[in-house]
């Protein structure tokens, strides 16, 4: 039996959770997720449904709305409830509304946006707190995008791993991924829907293990696309630990599929989850579009 499977991890029933009044919430897997309805983000929130609202994301780690009817305005205004909007460099930005950045996919296109598992702007110096997406055409099945929760990949490695980790850093970067020298953008067709190579200067040093400001649990913050190395390390020692804290963090009892609907969004903690766009929808158009909050400095 591995360590994960033989400890006590904390998990949620896959029902109506109790203690709210405003909003229901309904959770999707055990670890993180789940749906909030009674809510019309198409209008203004009073203070009490907003703040049941954070409660659950910070509860939650990612929560999603179902059936909205949104202008960008009502989609912008929304979003600047949780914090400052950052405005993304890479993406092209929806027209006349620069903090609202385009996630898509044409018919004829072959890669996708989103297609590994990572966290958005881990490369910052001060990383985004979360980042919301709101459907806007979808294919007719597919597309899917799947989380996974940094808190319980966290608590279910070893006390000795853990105690490790603790004392590390890591180096994150965005030059590799959306730099000049990008692989991934001169062998796809990813050109065009991510642009400004030469804005890719970011390089920062976080703790590999993290203190969510809010909730107070820890949880491991390197990720595949952003994370180079272990501070301090050599790219073979760092390649050895973190492949491991990889493939551990993605097991599927740490995750969540959410399936997209005409009018869904999403709106993840970029603290204390990974995510990973599935890219299963070949011939068909996918659109969404992203607002992402600044956050706050990492411990």
């Amino acid at each position: 039996m591995s360590y994960a499977a033989a400890v006590n991890l904390p998990q949620v029933e896959p029902s109506a959770v109790t203690g709210y009044q405003h909003i229901r919430v309904d959770p999707i897997s055990p670890y993180l997720g789940a749906e909030i309805n009674g809510v019309d983000l198409s209008r203004p929130l009073s203070e009490a449904v907003f703040a049941e609202i954070k409660r659950a994301f910070v509860e939650f780690s990612v929560i999603f709305f179902r059936d909205q009817h949104l202008t960008s305005e009502r989609y912008i205004a929304f979003a600047r409830g949780f914090g400052r909007i950052n405005i993304n460099r890479f993406f092209k930005a929806v027209d006349g509304h620069p903090e609202i950045a385009e996630v898509r996919k044409e018919a004829g296109q072959i890669s996708n946006i989103g297609g590994g598992w990572h966290t958005d702007h881990s490369y910052d110096q001060i990383p985004a707190l979360g980042s919301m997406l709101y459907a806007r055409e979808l294919p007719p099945v597919g597309g899917d995008t799947l989380f996974s929760s940094m808190v319980a990949a966290f608590e279910a490695l070893s006390p000795g791993l853990q105690k490790t980790l603790r004392g590390l850093t890591a180096l994150h970067s965005s030059r590799h991924v959306f730099g000049p020298q990008a692989r991934r953008l001169a062998e796809s067709d990813l050109m065009g829907r991510i642009g400004n190579p030469e804005l890719a200067t970011q390089d920062a040093v976080h703790p590999v293990i993290i203190t969510h400001p809010e909730s107070g649990r820890q949880a491991l913050y390197v990720n595949s696309s952003f994370t180079v190395r272990i501070d301090g390390w050599s790219d073979e020692e760092s390649a050895a630990l973190l492949g491991y804290l990889y493939q551990h963090a993605a097991r599927p009892e740490f995750t969540a599929r959410f399936r997209w609907q005409p009018g869904s969004l999403a709106f993840w903690d970029n603290r204390s989850t990974w995510h990973l766009a599935l890219n299963d929808y070949a011939g068909h158009r996918r659109l969404l579009h992203r607002i992402t909050i600044e956050g706050s400095p990492l411990s």
